[in-house]
């Protein structure tokens, strides 16, 4: 598996892959829950928000270190010095960084910039925009190599009437855009399986897979090896909509 993820285009996207989060405090933690990742069959493993917090590149280089051929995404949520936070990343062996779709153009325009000078791939996340479709589309225009399209924890838990999903506008984000898609904010387990179908071929499962009103930020025990390795096996089966 090549460590190399910038090019990737929708075309590349045959059946779905699969992005383990590792929302977690520690580096030992996180090498704990890539194994399990690993060995479940993950694709890609994600510095989480919380491990980028709390660790730094440190755990970036961790990961590398402990995963030479497996993409690593860091999930930076860049809202401002964009080229130095991504090189940053890059230098520390991401493969991937992400940046807020809120973010000034020119924020995105110089985290794209640090993916071509440094060869990563750039994600745009959606998150908290008030037209997703639009949005999506700006972010392409932009320059990002992956469209993610997010609804955020907080906002869940607090219109729980709503029951908010990124599922709602998943089709059309992905009808009006050229990049791949991702979509992510609690979806269950068959819902994200799905997500395939509907064209967003990288599929991300959290560590924890399900999140309560308040992240534990801790490994979960349990048959959660198994679930995980099932899941991950049911996205490998399914067909990318092109």
């Amino acid at each position: 598996m090549s460590t190399r993820i910038r090019g990737l285009s929708r075309a590349d996207l045959t059946h779905g892959i699969v992005q383990v989060s590792l929302d977690l405090t520690t580096i030992d933690d996180a090498l704990r829950m890539s194994a399990i990742a690993v060995e479940a069959g993950a694709d890609w493993l994600e510095i989480g928000t919380p491990l980028v917090m709390a660790e730094g590149t440190r755990a970036v280089i961790a990961l590398r270190e402990e995963y030479p051929n497996h993409p690593l995404i860091a999930d930076l949520k860049i809202m401002d010095g964009g080229y130095g936070e991504a090189k940053m990343y890059a230098e520390a062996g991401a493969d991937a960084v992400v940046v807020m779709g809120r973010a000034h153009d020119a924020t995105v325009q110089r985290v794209c910039e640090a993916g071509v000078d440094f060869g990563i791939l750039v994600m745009g996340d959606d998150m908290g925009a008030d037209d997703r479709v639009a949005e999506a589309r700006r972010l392409e225009a932009l320059g990002v190599g992956m469209v993610l399209h997010h609804i955020g924890h907080d906002h869940r838990n607090m219109h729980r009437e709503l029951a908010l999903s990124p599922l709602t506008d998943l089709p059309a984000i992905v009808a009006a855009t050229t990049v791949p898609v991702q979509a992510v904010g609690g979806l269950s387990i068959d819902q994200a399986v799905s997500c395939p179908q509907i064209g967003a071929g990288v599929v991300v499962f959290g560590a924890p897979l399900a999140i309560d009103d308040e992240a534990s930020f801790t490994i979960p025990e349990g048959d959660m090896p198994l679930v995980l390795a099932d899941a991950i096996a049911r996205v490998h089966a399914t067909s990318v909509a092109q």
